[in-house]
């Protein structure tokens, strides 16, 4: 009996430690790259347990207790190895820093949603320099994904969804940029604003982004500047210009920059146009990012730039053949004068943050921007449009038949643009066990001062445009003086404009797992604007969710919705002769966007499908006119409107270890318009159909022969003649189609050991041809309206985009 007693008594003493023995324990901590940035969606293994990381990095997985082996792993990075011992009921804590992949090809790659409830789309840019085409850069990859559409390569302005080049959101570390208000052109426009041999991630979303971003309609685009973890040099060289960026750092690591130069000369593009003239294309800009580790919690960053693009052309002659096989007509156009655009950009931002632990990060910054634009040009053409003969058998087969008129016009200008913008930001983010919460205040301070001067004559067979009758006939002597000849356009203002804003945002997001099994994601934020200048304030609420089902293939459903209203700016205020409306409110749109994503293997290879249907209601629109890419707007709030869609994309390793992709999108974009008795019509945006494709290969037995491809497809937009009714501008251009093709040779390639002699002591190496619109299609990108006075008929002579053009590219890095 005794015995039996102490074993029941060692059995109860023993029983609460074989308990605890049992009792789980949790593994947490932060999956972050080399330098700090979180790595959301980051897989973290062990066993048959898993978990994936948050949009900060942040992870916490369950786990028997006991030793335990965890692999992190996240796409582009290096797989890490974790021996750990875990504690019954305690929470271990590792944090895990990855690094990059370097074996990988080195290509920009679609790596997944940095949001999978907000979705949009984020790219790895590991190489952009591989991608071909005029607009080589961020803005080339963006416009081969859904939803986007573009009409000119001189410009690195894109529409989303039906909305215009204004209603886009452009970030560099987090702090907005602007695009030139004043240019008219494509080739006037210069460089992007972005660098892309200092992109190290880029975040796109077409709709439904979160409230943390601002207040426009259409998209985001996110860009990420490179924080350098070695010293580096790269230069670029070819037709088009050149560039160099350096990577330097300190011995301590503490301080670290990353600093670029860009020259570019459109010469060989813009020599393909029509117009034979002495072309001056100048375009330089200078950008540095800086990043000072002051300890453990705090950090200073710095971002600058100086841009200066200039354009100066003195045209001579300009032979342009349009029409068709049954009437084929030629206008020739003889010119004397000048233009000269200059676009100057100085823009710097300085931003401190505090870390005071790994689940909270503070942000305080300040940023101010001033860009000094002036169009000076005074041009006089004299014209003949002929009609072409179409005979085959005559000897004049190509030659002009008959002359359909003849005529001249001047156009004057004189517009010069100050404005200064300063900002004061503060920006914060706290991380819990199942959410994180953000939140931000910006104040911004804007003086713009705008004089806008221009006019144009017309001419036809000696009758001033608009003819007044009143006036001496041609071919006589006047006996009294009259009035002087009417001009056809004539703008003469001036304005000063100075106001505040104040914005703000709040937002959580949070995924759990259902007891029905799937994660589940919610997001939910709102943000609000006021302005000084008309006293509005609109208030935005956003809320998207997500739902990734427990089965067997990968599906993951998103809808999303809010309120997207977008206060004017300078561009919006300004009407078609020049006058600024203070009163005019802000646009607004409800968005509605459902997407599925389907992730697939074809070929033994990932995939990726993507699809995602969209409505946008809108109403206080102010109407517009494109020309080019000139916007000129009504500056009343005068519409309404809707917008409605689908856009689709797959993309993957269509060849083993290169991303590419197609993209599909198909849209209406409508306004209804106050007043005009024409019910809703198409807005000048209405592009129904957008296809792209972005394609990589190499040879299989040598992977250093690669080849880019780019294919593009836009059915064209409405546009009409100068000075008639939105309501009549019911014509389209022509649809936009262009295919570009590089081929690379890679002389050497990063973290590989050289085979040539002379390139062995190079980091990387590569040399590049390029043939630009390699079809030879003409596109049309906008028109000149020619009068003549004797048929009372106008033509609507094309403005054709560039030819078929060669480049060469040389690419080195130490």
């Amino acid at each position: 009996m005794k015995f039996l007693a102490l074993l029941c008594g060692i059995a109860l003493l023993t029983a609460p430690l074989c308990a605890q023995t049992s009792k789980p324990g949790t593994l947490s901590g932060r999956v972050s790259d080399r330098e700090g940035k979180p790595l959301p969606n980051a897989a973290v293994v062990a066993g048959n347990r898993n978990t994936l990381a948050n949009e900060d990095g942040r992870y916490s997985l369950e786990l028997p207790a006991g030793p335990q082996t965890v692999v992190v792993r996240s796409v582009g990075f290096l797989n890490d190895t974790l021996k750990v011992v875990i504690s019954p009921g305690k929470t271990e804590f590792r944090d895990v820093r990855l690094r990059l992949d370097r074996a990988l090809l080195q290509t920009a790659e679609v790596v997944g949603e940095r949001n999978p409830v907000q979705g949009g789309v984020e790219l790895k840019a590991k190489a952009l320099e591989y991608q071909t085409g005029p607009l080589s850069g961020v803005e080339g990859l963006i416009r081969t994904l859904p939803g986007v559409a573009a009409s000119s390569e001189l410009s690195s302005q894109y529409n989303v969804r039906g909305g215009n080049f204004d209603e886009n959101l452009v970030y560099i570390n987090g702090v907005e940029v602007y695009r030139p208000f004043l240019a008219r052109a494509g080739e006037q426009e210069g460089q992007s604003v972005l660098n892309p041999d200092m992109v190290d991630r880029i975040y796109f979303s077409a709709g439904g982004f979160e409230a943390a971003y601002g207040d426009r309609m259409s998209s985001v685009l996110d860009i990420g500047y490179r924080v350098p973890d070695s010293l580096r040099i790269k230069t670029e060289v070819s037709l088009l210009g050149g560039s160099v960026t350096l990577d330097a750092l300190s011995p301590n690591k503490k301080f670290k920059s990353i600093t670029g130069a860009r020259y570019r000369t459109n010469q060989i593009l813009i020599g393909s146009l029509d117009t034979d003239a002495d072309f001056r294309p100048r375009y330089f800009d200078l950008q540095t990012a800086l990043t000072y580790t002051l300890s453990s919690e705090w950090r200073l960053d710095f971002i600058g730039q100086w841009a200066e693009n200039r354009y100066d052309v003195v045209p001579s002659t300009r032979t342009t053949d349009f029409g068709n096989i049954q009437e084929a007509l030629r206008l020739t156009v003889f010119f004397d004068g000048m233009e000269s655009y200059t676009y100057s950009t100085l823009f710097g931002a300085l931003n401190a943050v505090h870390q005071p632990d790994a689940n909270t990060e503070l942000s305080y910054g300040v940023s101010a921007f001033r860009t000094l634009e002036e169009e000076y040009f005074d041009v006089i053409g004299a014209y003949r449009l002929g009609e072409l003969e179409l005979n085959l058998g005559s000897d004049d087969f190509g030659e002009i038949k008959v002359e359909r008129g003849a005529g001249a016009f001047q156009n004057y200008g004189r517009n010069r643009l100050d404005a200064f913008i300063l900002a004061a930001e503060h920006k914060g983010r706290k991380s819990y066990e199942n959410h994180t919460l953000s939140w931000g205040l910006k104040a911004q301070g804007e003086d713009i001062i705008d004089r806008y001067k221009e006019w144009e004559r017309i001419d036809s067979a000696g009758y001033s445009i608009p003819h007044n009758p009143s006036l001496t006939p041609p071919g006589t002597l006047p006996t009294t003086p009259g009035p002087a000849p009417a001009l056809f356009e004539s703008f003469a203002s001036g304005a000063r404009i100075s106001s505040v804003r104040l914005s703000g945002f709040v937002q959580d997001s949070r995924s759990w797992r259902l007891k029905a099994g799937g994660l589940f994601g919610l997001s939910a934020g709102i943000r609000f604007n006021t302005w000084s200048l008309n006293g509005q304030t609109v208030v935005s609420p956003r809320v998207g969710v997500s739902y990734r089902p427990d089965w067997e293939q990968d599906h993951l459903f998103r809808f999303s919705t809010g309120l997207y209203q977008q206060p004017p700016f300078y561009r919006e205020m300004r009407d078609l002769e020049g006058g600024v409306n203070e009163d005019i409110k802000a646009q607004s749109s409800l968005h509605l966007i459902a997407g599925h994503e389907y992730r697939l293997r074809m070929w033994g290879r990932p995939f990726k499908w993507v699809t995602e249907a969209y409505y946008k209601a809108m109403w206080n629109l102010i109407p517009y006119e494109i020309d080019n890419v000139r916007i000129r707007y009504s500056a009343q709030n005068e519409a309404t409107g809707y917008a409605a869609g689908f856009d689709t994309r797959l993309n993957g390793e269509f060849v083993p270890g290169i991303d590419s992709w197609a993209s599909l999108g198909i849209l209406t974009v409508q306004e209804d318009i106050e007043g005009d008795g024409a019910g809703y019509i198409p807005r000048p945006t209405d592009r129904r159909v957008n296809f792209a494709l972005y394609f990589q290969d190499y040879l299989p037995n040598d992977p250093t022969f690669r080849v880019s491809m780019t294919l593009v497809f836009n059915t064209g937009q409405p546009f009409g003649p100068p000075q008639s009714e939105r309501k009549d501008q019911i014509f389209r251009i022509p649809n936009y189609r262009r295919f570009d093709i590089g081929f690379i040779k890679v002389l050497k390639e990063s973290g590989k050991k050289g085979k040539i002699g002379l390139f062995k002591s190079f980091d990387s190496a590569w040399i590049g041809l390029e043939v630009f619109n390699l079809l030879e299609i003409r596109n049309t990108v906008s028109y000149l309206w020619i009068r003549d006075i004797s048929t009372s008929n106008q033509y609507a002579v094309p403005n054709y985009l560039t030819n078929r053009v060669v480049n060469l590219k040389l690419s080195l890095a130490i």
